[in-house]
This record gives structure tokens, C-alpha cells and sequence, in this order.
């Protein structure tokens, strides 16, 4: 509908398995893919969507949507390139995202060698790519003002996603360089509906449920998943090759975010800021605890350090060549809140009935 594929590819390699599809959505579970994939259909465009082999969370996701299922682990070069044959563009959504010490080899596979096999199967079928990379890949400036697409890395804890992120952008430029169409978009801090794991709506599910009592004081940039989704579909049609493009919204402290969230649910409002020593003391605790355990707790070190940074960043570029736009972040919370509570992951808090007279 708004690209073609290039008429170099034979044909029938591009249409080997699936056929022809407008775009392919890697990480259609995922909280921004799936909103992507909703959005592509929405808009009429026809989706092919990449899922894990045997995953339950695929089947809830995306059940009732009229698209092309296709099973595949992004280890799994042939079935990666039978999946992109066909798509005039490809959204490469899927990603390990997690902040801690941990799994940096698990990480690299996914995040970095995943998303090299996706940017050559594009560059091989002709297909556009649409990179979701991160912000945590750009550095942070020392003076505390807005990061854009051209600041110097720095600033952030090299822990295993932000490393992974670097690299898997510089694996798309490589592939860039070689001949694919590939534009980089970088979201902040996502929130919204649709969000079934659930991923960056943990900290609102948290501050809901009553846990909200002390924000760490560092910052953050929020933004509306729809409204990223949306972005990234103008990048689709107009982004300019081999250029990053960051997805912001708005910057407000911990602190500020946590009040409108209990506002939202209905809870009391934070009594204010941690001491950043407690902070550290909780990330280190996280961490020790981490080593009984399987998987690692989502307060370690790393995260409690991430949280107290300053996250700040300059969208313009994508204002003013994307035409990018965001929303009211309340009415964000808001939407997002009552996605969980309709399904099932909050409950409403219950207010006590007025006695009779």
C-alpha cells in the first residue's frame, strides 16, 4: 500500500511460503507490536506477525486480529528470511528488554544477532526496515538538557540492555551500508493499552496497587504507545534512511508520574521521594536475592541506578520530519489503567458503602 517491493528481488523467492504482505511485526505480543500490528490493521494496511513457536501469550494477544501468524525464533536465519519474503516493510519490535546484571549472552542473541539476521533478510527481499531501537541506546548530556539523535553515548549504566541496543542499532547501519532501507526509531517510556506480558506498565500496575509510596528521584520521558505506533508509521512512509528518529513525550520526575498514576487509581499519593541511599540499598538487596533464583528480580542494582537518572530527550527531529505528535499523558494513564483493570491484571479500589440512617 505504501511501498513496493524492489523489482530486483525474483519474485518468486519474495513470495516463497506466505506471499505478499504490506508489513511484517516482529514482537507483535509485545506491548508496542502488538499496538503497531492494531494499528497497521486499522488503517488497512495487511500484517504478518512473527510469534514465538508454542507461546500461550500470542494466542491472547493477538487473538481475533486478521492477520498471518508465523512461528519463528529469531535465532533461525532461514525461517527469518521466509518470514520477511513477501513484506514490503518490516517492524522489528521483538527485543529482550530488562535492566539488570544478568544475561548479557542471552541478550546479545536476541537483541543483536536477532536483529542482524531481520535487517539482512530485509536487505535481501528488498523491504523497508523500521528499527525499535531505544533511547537507552543514545547517551545522556551532563548538563541535564534534552539528548537528541546526535548526542555522544554517556551517562547511562552499561548494563546488558543498554549495551545490546547499541549494538543491535550499529548491526542495522552496517546492513544500511550494504544497501537496506532501514530507519531507526527510538521510543521512551512507553505506556498504554494492549500491554499483555506486561512490560513498562509494571510501574503503573505497582503505584495502583499501592505500592507508590516513596518514588526514587530520578526522571523519566512518557510517552502513549499509540502515539509511538503512530510514529512509527510515518517513519514507514517518510523517514530518511539510515537516520534515527527519537519518540518522546513527556518529561516529569518520578515523583510527579507516581502522583498522577495513585491519582488515577484512586490510591494515596505518594508521600515523596526516596533517599537515593535506600534506592542503591534496595538494588544491591535485589541483586543478592537475584542469586537463588532462576531469573533475576526486576529491583536490582541496575534498575535502581537507571532510577536515578535524569531521562530527558528532544523529539523535534521527529516533530518536524515525521509530523510526531503525543497526547495528554493523564489520558494516557488513564486508558492504560483501565485496560488493566478490564483485563483482569488491577482491581478497582472498593469504597466503603455509606451506612443507612
Amino acid at each position: 500500500m505504501f511501498l513496493s517491493v524492489s523489482p530486483s528481488v525474483d519474485s518468486a523467492a519474495v513470495a516463497e511460503e506466505f506471499g505478499a504482505v504490506d508489513c511484517l511485526v516482529t514482537g507483535a505480543t509485545g506491548l508496542l507490536g502488538n499496538n503497531v500490528a492494531r494499528l497497521l490493521l486499522n488503517r488497512g494496511y495487511s500484517v504478518r506477525a512473527l510469534v514465538r513457536p508454542h507461546s500461550r501469550l500470542g494466542n491472547r494477544a493477538l487473538e481475533g486480529l486478521d492477520l498471518q501468524l508465523v512461528p519463528a525464533v529469531l535465532a533461525d536465519e532461514r525461517s527469518i528470511q521466509q518470514a520477511v519474503n513477501g513484506a514490503a516493510c518490516v517492524v522489528h519490535s521483538a527485543a529482550i528488554v530488562q535492566l539488570g546484571r544478568r544475561h548479557l549472552a542471552e541478550m546479545r542473541r536476541v537483541n543483536v544477532d536477532g536483529t542482524r539476521l531481520v535487517a539482512q533478510a530485509a536487505r535481501r527481499a528488498g523491504a523497508r526496515l523500521i528499527h525499535v531501537s531505544s533511547v537507552d541506546a543514545i547517551g545522556l548530556r551532563p548538563d541535564g538538557a534534552p539528548a537528541d539523535e546526535e548526542t555522544a553515548v554517556g551517562g547511562l549504566l552499561e548494563c546488558p540492555y543498554v549495551i545490546t541496543k547499541r549494538e543491535a542499532e550499529a548491526a542495522v547501519l552496517e546492513e544500511v551500508s550494504r544497501g537496506l532501507d532501514a530507519v531507526i526509531v527510538n521510543p521512551v517510556y512507553m505506556l498504554g493499552p494492549w500491554d499483555w506480558k506486561p512490560s513498562s506498565g509494571r510501574m503503573l500496575l505497582e503505584v495502583g496497587s499501592g505500592w507508590g509510596t516513596f518514588a526514587p528521584p530520578g526522571s523519566n520521558d512518557f510517552v502513549d504507545v499509540r502515539d509511538v505506533a503512530n510514529g512509527i508509521l510515518t517513519a514507514m512512509q517518510r523517514g530518511q534512511t539510515g537516520r534515527r528518529y527519537i519518540l518522546g513525550g513527556h518529561a516529569l520526575s518520578y515523583l510527579e508520574a507516581w502522583k498522577m498514576f495513585a491519582r488515577v487509581a484512586g490510591r494515596m499519593q505518594p508521600l515523596g521521594n526516596a533517599l537515593p541511599a535506600f534506592v542503591q540499598a534496595a538494588g544491591w538487596l535485589g541483586d543478592v536475592a537475584s542469586l537463588f533464583r532462576m531469573e533475576e528480580f526486576s529491583i536490582n542494582s541496575m534498575a535502581a541506578g537507571m532510577s536515578l537518572l535524569s531521562h530527558n530527550f528532544d523529539c523535534t527531529r521527529a516533530q518536524s520530519e515525521l509530523g510526531y505528535t503525543y497526547r495528554a499523558l493523564e489520558t494516557t494513564v488513564y486508558d492504560a489503567w483501565h485496560w488493566f483493570l478490564d483485563h483482569g491484571y488491577a482491581r478497582p479500589m472498593r469504597t466503603r458503602p455509606l451506612l443507612a440512617r
